[in-house]
């Protein structure tokens, strides 16, 4: 943490549906009113697409005069950007409606509300999360293409072979993850292990779990732009996009919970491997949810690429026990430790909306008190052609979404009328498109 010091700027800024930074930048001076009585932005900035422009069907832009809601810090004090090539500071916000009640178009907003039946029924979800990326070269961000980054430490002249857990390929990247883990700790980031992953240049940092779900959503939601901000400063890009290349592994998104009692017990555990019938019920509930939530855990166009099978992503509702080819994975651990991993989402979804998603439909599960089927043992992708697969378009996942009462029943009507139509829009920007394979093919 810091205080703001005389001259220098901080950023206010919330989360749209789409996971992207909005607010402002501000003088020092105007710290304490910020601090007080927050910042106006207009409400219909949540329900950006992609690119920034607004989205008139959503309800939020003429039918409401493009009005204010007030965002208002969710931390004491600023947090430091390291990164900056000038001092300055950050401050991530929340909206509210201007008569002080949440804005429930607001992804923080929503993730709190599922948070809030949860400790109804006397539980405390514990949340961590893991989050994968591609180190690239420098030069990537402004031609949009991805390129292998150039090493300036260690023995590759470029990172082109896939080394999954080589601590030879971290060594030449001290500097870069030296500067990321000091990072996250002047920022109260919680990371924990950094792992080589199954492309060449991709990584994983694993975050440590809190008994805060929110706050584990403000970490990744922190932590995507860190990575990128820390790459910069030692000439690499990185990106969190689902697939940016087409025949290497895919960015995914993992997030392991349990659920804690009042008393702070594990209630995922009743002393066995198999774990309580309340995990079950929560299994059961992702299950049974997972379709209708596939927007949020594959909000864009290239999101779907991730998903084909053997890519340890997986392409039907599906758990198990210590297996990595299913959707739900119950990880070997110590039973105080049991808990339940969420495999779909990738690295380009929004942290507060897959967290919202996945503890819903858990909690949809432990509500209706449903059973999950027989968890499945060996390849999970040799069973793909007997189960139905997951809306694996993107169109597709819209319908899905827009379709599902779970969703309007526990992240509200008012988000799945907003989200739907920032996606409708950019679907339709997209494919008015004609893409250049296209032009190669067929002209």
């Amino acid at each position: 943490m810091s205080i703001v010091q005389e001259g220098n700027e901080f950023d206010l800024f919330i989360t749209d549906l789409n996971g992207n930074l909005r607010g402002k930048r501000i003088p020092a001076s105007g710290l304490k009113g910020v601090m007080t009585q927050g910042v106006n932005l207009p409400q219909s900035v949540i329900g950006f697409d992609h690119w920034g422009d607004d989205v008139v069907e959503n309800g939020l832009v003429f039918e409401t005069g493009d009005s204010d809601g007030i965002c208002l810090p969710v931390h004491a004090d600023p947090i430091t950007v390291p990164w900056a090539a000038e001092p300055r500071d950050q401050i991530l916000a929340m909206m509210y409606n201007p008569d002080g009640t949440p804005f429930m178009c607001d992804p923080r907003q929503i993730l709190n509300n599922i948070v809030e039946r949860f400790k109804t029924l006397g539980y405390t979800p514990v949340v961590a999360t893991e989050l994968e990326f591609y180190l690239l070269d420098g030069d990537s961000e402004s031609k949009k293409r991805p390129a292998e980054p150039t090493m300036t430490e260690g023995s590759r002249s470029t990172l082109t072979q896939t080394d999954c857990y080589s601590i030879e390929e971290m060594d030449g990247l001290t500097g870069f993850f030296t500067d990321v883990r000091n990072a996250c700790d002047e920022q109260g980031i919680p990371a924990d292990t950094i792992i080589s992953e199954l492309g060449p240049g991709q990584f994983e940092i694993n975050m440590n779990h809190t008994s805060n779900a929110v706050q584990a959503a403000d970490h990744a939601n922190l932590f995507k732009r860190l990575v990128k901000g820390v790459a910069r400063t030692h000439g690499f890009g990185a990106t969190f996009m689902a697939k940016p290349y087409p025949q290497k592994s895919g960015n995914g998104f993992h997030v392991h919970f349990s659920l804690i009692d009042n008393d702070g017990k594990n209630v995922f555990d009743d002393g066995t491997e198999k774990g309580s019938e309340l995990l079950r019920r929560a299994v059961a509930g992702l299950l049974n949810r997972m379709s209708d939530s596939m927007l949020i855990f594959a909000p864009h166009l290239n999101s779907y690429r991730r998903f084909q099978l053997g890519t340890h992503a997986p392409t039907f509702a599906s758990w198990g026990y210590e297996n990595r080819t299913v959707s739900v994975r119950i990880p070997e651990s110590p039973c105080v430790a049991r808990r339940i991993e969420h495999r779909v989402s990738g690295a380009d979804a929004n942290p507060y909306l897959v967290l919202a998603a996945v503890l819903g439909a858990a909690l949809y599960g432990i509500e209706q008190k449903l059973s999950p089927p027989s968890p499945i043992e060996g390849d999970a992708y040799a069973l793909a052609d007997q189960h139905e697969t997951l809306p694996n378009r993107w169109e597709l996942a819209s319908e899905s979404f827009k379709d599902s009462s779970f969703v309007k029943d526990y992240l509200g009507e008012s988000f799945v009328r907003v989200f739907a139509a920032a996606k409708e829009q950019e679907q339709s920007k997209i494919f008015s498109q004609i893409s250049n394979v296209e032009y190669e093919a067929y002209l």
